[in-house]
């Protein structure tokens, strides 16, 4: 069992606090080198991915899945094999001392809390708004209880439209949360699809980011058999369907001040935006798509990037690609995050640190741009 501090200089290595050997993780490659996080940065670090559940969510979902009533859905199979994580459902579920033990040592100031995936949307059909309800309360007294050190996103369960409308105004009015996360698609749905769009009015009306966060995608054995049902392709290629489901579906022209924000750095989607205006025509304003509901946009895809979708650089500590995305997006639309407790690295803070940018545009990165996109105060 791995403890201390590693010969190179590191606390944690690439490891973090995970104790079971499913969470080793070796220095290869691109992975960040050893250095040392400055205690004095003249920024804040708001971590904008964090992740936590609570022990009712975990119950209800491991019962579902084990009723043979569910539906066959990877993601909520995803939960079962979480659920069987000592570790890693304790730092899930801890929204106190263990935590903000962590976030000291890594240097993290403040973590917005994003009920973990697959969340509220994959319990048994109408359980998911009263746990949603909970999750919201739960996160709501953890930010009161740590003002300094807490933000958090509320949850809701889309399959129950009116409910999901009535749960993001009271957690986003009365709690006081900062927007709303959706954990991808659930059971094959995407909230693109015309029946979600109150949800989508509600969370704008409410001056409100959503946070769309990977889950395993839908029903997809030949991810799994490849090793690929999470991070090296279900996750990205799940949030990139549902990215460019909401740009075609004319959300964005239709709510306009809509603020969506997407992780790991874009899911790869900035790199495409030259072929994706080059091959907009291909679904734009084809009538036999979406049942025929299919509108003409009003801007080339690069547009809505550039004025709808902010992205989080949560587990891609890595200079070149934020170069890239301040190139084609703006600074002032990539955002830090970690992926605790997934994906947590002294080195990679360490990294940030070292990064070739201006003070100004450092500052933006780790601290000014969460605070302008979730509307974080203190």
């Amino acid at each position: 069992m791995f403890s201390g501090k590693l010969d190179d200089g590191s606390e944690k290595g690439l490891k973090g606090h995970f104790r079971e050997d499913y969470s080793l993780r070796t220095r290869v490659g691109l992975a960040p080198r050893a250095g040392h996080v400055d205690r004095q940065a003249p920024y804040k670090r708001i971590a904008t991915e964090e992740a936590w559940t609570f022990p009712d969510l975990v119950k209800a979902q491991v019962a579902y899945l084990e009723s043979g009533a569910a539906p066959a859905d990877d993601s909520l199979k995803m939960a079962g094999l979480f659920a069987h994580m000592p570790s890693l459902q304790e730092m899930l579920q801890d929204l106190g001392s263990l935590r903000i033990g962590h976030m000291d040592e890594f240097g993290i100031d403040r973590q917005l809390l994003l009920l973990t995936a697959p969340g509220v949307q994959v319990v048994k059909p109408g359980d998911g708004t009263a746990l949603a309800r909970q999750a919201n309360d739960i996160a709501a007294e953890a930010c009161r209880n740590h003002p300094d050190r807490f933000s958090a996103l509320a949850a809701f369960d889309p399959r129950d439209v009116a409910g999901s409308v009535k749960e993001i105004e009271r957690a986003m009015g009365t709690l006081g949360l900062n927007g709303a996360v959706l954990n991808s698609h659930f059971q094959g749905h995407y909230i693109d699809e015309q029946d979600y769009r109150p949800i989508l009015e509600a969370i704008e009306a409410m001056d409100g980011a959503l946070y769309i966060h990977p889950t395993a995608p839908f029903n997809a054995p030949h991810y799994e058999t490849r090793g690929f049902f999470g991070a090296l392709a279900g996750f990205p290629h799940d949030v990139w369907l549902h990215t460019m489901g909401l740009i075609f579906s004319g959300a964005f022209d239709r709510f306009p001040k809509l603020r969506l924000v997407i992780g790991h750095m874009g899911e790869c989607l900035p790199l495409h935006l030259y072929r994706f205006d080059w091959m907009q025509g291909n679904a734009d304003g084809r009538s036999h798509l979406r049942g025929g509901t299919q509108p003409k946009l009003n801007h080339p895809v690069s547009y809505y990037f550039r004025n709808n979708v902010w992205i989080t650089t949560s587990g891609v500590g890595w200079e070149p690609a934020i170069r890239f995305c301040h190139e084609v997006l703006g600074p002032d639309r990539v955002l830090y995050a970690m992926d605790y407790p997934y994906q947590q690295s002294y080195d990679e803070l360490a990294a940030y640190d070292r990064m070739n940018f201006t003070p100004e545009v450092k500052k933006m990165l780790m601290e000014d741009n969460a605070r302008a996109v979730f509307r974080i105060t203190g």
